[in-house]
């Protein structure tokens, strides 16, 4: 295999058909896109009359906020509120869907700093971009940490702003939305610590899953909608009977699309998370069932240094050690547990038809 050039085996490997995102997912992302916007535009507006190179930071975070992606929490947020009885119209929850993608911006904003990443959504990561424009400036000081530094604070604002348009939310739904970030950034450092120590382990690397990614990104979300409609108290144990299994599902599917999927379609460099170190259950599979000389190359995961022909090496580790089939089976098991769940849980039929649907949609996704 060529040096330079890395080939997903992910469609080769996969059992599963993979399925478009659901017509609802659309609508959606349309409503909560023109709040970003708009939010977008005003503050536009109103810094660059103060100065004119505060239009720089301010639109790259426009840019990466509308650029395509698929708006899962709004979605999640959504159905849970509309399936307490709430509005799907209501400015509300489309201001709690904006705020719920304004800070996963910020989160991906800064995880594209700590792991090194240089692309997103196929576009330059934002520590790249400011970075290359301190390069043609011929500016003072060091590119990277100009680059970097600049990105910290585009994802602040990103921080900010998600806040700004939770102001008007009820009380509930304040503490909901103040523990799903806490929870992010605890799962974020769990994601860290694991990835510096390098021990590959199940039990950790589910944790992480569960926190980082698994409650972030669908129990908390469905759970801020409950409470937006004032009803948590009534479906709280349900949505989490169904978000958690689903966000660890979830997750899994990342892991997979991470380390053998298809950078054209994830926007991010295919082999990415085995340079960071990642530790996943994928990885921790693997380990668990390779052979002396497998665990050889498996020690190297976490060496930015790899080459495209090591990644490719590690893939076929990964599938040859049955890691890959075995984390394809756990996510079709988490799926059917959360579908059971949310069959139910007491919500309307459009929202518990919508919620089965997006469990079939991120657990089969390619991108």
């Amino acid at each position: 295999m060529s040096s330079t050039t890395i080939v997903s085996p992910l469609s080769i490997i996969s059992p599963l058909s993979f399925i478009a995102a659901p017509a609802c997912l659309g609508a959606i992302a349309a409503r909560v896109d023109a709040r970003v916007g708009a939010l977008m535009d005003v503050e536009l507006a109103r810094w660059t009359t103060i100065d004119a190179t505060l239009a720089q930071p301010l639109a790259a975070l426009k840019e990466l906020l509308l650029a395509p992606g698929k708006r899962l929490r709004p979605a999640f947020c959504h159905w849970a509120y509309v399936g307490v009885g709430g509005d799907p119209d209501d400015p509300g929850v489309i201001d709690a869907g904006a705020g719920l993608e304004l800070l996963h911006t910020f989160a991906l904003v800064h995880d594209d700093i700590m792991d090194g990443s240089r692309t997103r959504r196929g576009l330059d990561a934002i520590h790249v971009q400011f970075g290359e424009a301190h390069r043609k400036g011929g500016w003072r000081g060091e590119q990277r940490r100009y680059g970097e530094n600049v990105a910290i604070l585009v994802g602040d604002l990103a921080f900010v702003y998600a806040d700004l348009l939770m102001r008007n939310a009820n009380a509930e739904a304040h503490a909901i939305f103040t523990e799903l970030r806490i929870e992010v950034n605890i799962g974020q450092y769990l994601d860290l610590v694991g990835s510096a120590q390098g021990e590959p382990s199940l039990e950790g690397a589910r944790r992480i899953c569960q926190y980082k990614s698994g409650k972030y990104t669908v129990e908390r979300p469905l759970h801020l909608g409950a409470a937006l409609g004032g009803q948590l108290g009534r479906v709280e144990q349900a949505l989490t009977n169904y978000g958690m299994p689903l966000g660890e599902a979830f997750q899994l599917r990342d892991d997979l699309l991470g380390a053998v999927g298809d950078d054209a379609l994830t926007g991010k460099p295919v082999g990415d998370d085995l340079r960071e170190g990642k530790p996943t259950a994928l990885v921790a599979r693997a380990w668990s069932s390779a052979t002396s000389v497998q665990r050889t190359l498996l020690r190297r995961v976490g060496d930015p240094q790899l080459s495209a022909e090591e990644i490719s090496d590690l893939q076929e580790i990964l599938m040859a050690t049955g890691a890959v089939s075995a984390v394809e089976g756990q996510i079709d098991v988490l799926r059917n547990e959360a579908m059971a769940a949310i069959a139910s849980a007491g919500l309307t039929v459009a929202a518990t038809e919508a919620l089965i649907e997006l469990a079939h949609f991120v657990t089969t996704r390619n991108h």
